[in-house]
């Protein structure tokens, strides 16, 4: 074999390998590319817990001159799965999710048979091998330290759910609340409704409950805006003597912990943290770094006893 067809010889089986080694290491490489695009939808944005995340994560994503797509489905599965078709439609290089129902999210088969990387923001989904990362709160710990916090405040109590059951974050906190006082007979759950976790929802499920028993202590709610829908029926219906624990840490409960005695607490989340480690970690899938499968960030209790130690007007 002359010297020629040698080297283009080698050239082929370098070609080769190449292809070769690019399927084993994955479809997440974006050779040459130098401006990025990607997409998130949020299963609402009228909570502030999720615009502070996209906030961070825009923030994160542009200081690098790439771009991020973002949709809203005001908690409808349906626009949610649509809008995840359209981030394949347009090839985006990443997709955060924010899932509105865990079961019900088919369109990731669709991104991930396209080889995009995805990344669950708060919330896992029921098929975990669709997804690259879990970036969430310790959410079952969450509903353990408020439980624990209303042990330590009463000696016994009836108790309202106020909940979202079809998301896997919410659940949890729930279940961690119910799970703390399970083998105590002194604290009742006497009723529960389901919200979706919005403020303008909670409100009218709890002014119901409120008129059916008149013997209500606490209630738990998922998350500060139904927090603040129960402190709302409350205060409509004049009742007294009841204490309301959410979870999030938002500037408003937390203002209302130093002011309102029917304000016990919050488990706070820092979805600044959320936003930066969304990002950094699906950078790092694109570069073929290792990411961990789920990434748990800490919450931490507040209430009247140390509220002074946070900023009121932000979030943590």
């Amino acid at each position: 074999m002359d010297e020629r067809n040698k080297k283009a010889l080698y050239i082929i089986m370098g070609l080769i390998i190449a292809m070769l080694l690019g399927t084993i290491y994955g479809s997440y490489l974006t050779p040459q590319k130098t401006h990025l695009t990607f997409g998130a939808t949020y299963m609402t944005m009228n909570n502030p817990f999720y615009e502070v995340i996209n906030n961070e994560l825009k923030k994160e994503i542009e200081k690098k001159g790439d771009e991020l797509i973002v949709r809203n489905p005001e908690l409808d599965i349906d626009k949610q799965n649509e809008q995840i078709e359209e981030f394949v439609t347009k090839k985006v290089d990443g997709i955060f999710v924010n899932p509105i129902d865990s079961s019900k999210l088919t369109s990731l088969e669709s991104a991930r048979e396209s080889g995009i990387p995805i990344i669950a923001i708060d919330a896992s989904v029921e098929n975990t091998d669709l997804i690259d990362c879990l970036i969430e709160s310790d959410n079952y710990h969450a509903g353990v330290l408020c439980a624990q916090n209303m042990m330590n405040r009463m000696q016994s109590a009836n108790i309202v759910l106020l909940k979202h059951s079809t998301v896997e974050s919410a659940a949890s906190r729930i279940q961690g609340f119910v799970d703390t006082i399970k083998n105590n007979s002194n604290y009742r759950i006497i009723d529960s409704a389901e919200c979706e976790g919005q403020l303008e929802r909670a409100m009218p499920a709890m002014q119901s409950i409120l008129k059916e028993h008149s013997n209500i202590n606490v209630v738990m709610a998922l998350n500060d805006p139904s927090a603040l829908g129960a402190l709302a029926a409350i205060e409509s219906l004049n009742c007294q003597d009841i204490i309301v624990y959410g979870v999030d840490g938002t500037p408003d409960l937390k203002s209302l912990i130093k002011q309102s005695p029917l304000i016990a607490g919050t488990a706070a989340q820092s979805p600044i943290k959320f936003g930066t480690l969304a990002a950094k970690n699906m950078y790092k899938i694109l570069e073929r770094k290792d990411v961990p499968k789920t990434i748990e960030v800490p919450v931490t209790m507040i209430t009247k006893d140390n509220i002074d130690s946070y900023n009121v007007k932000g979030w943590q």
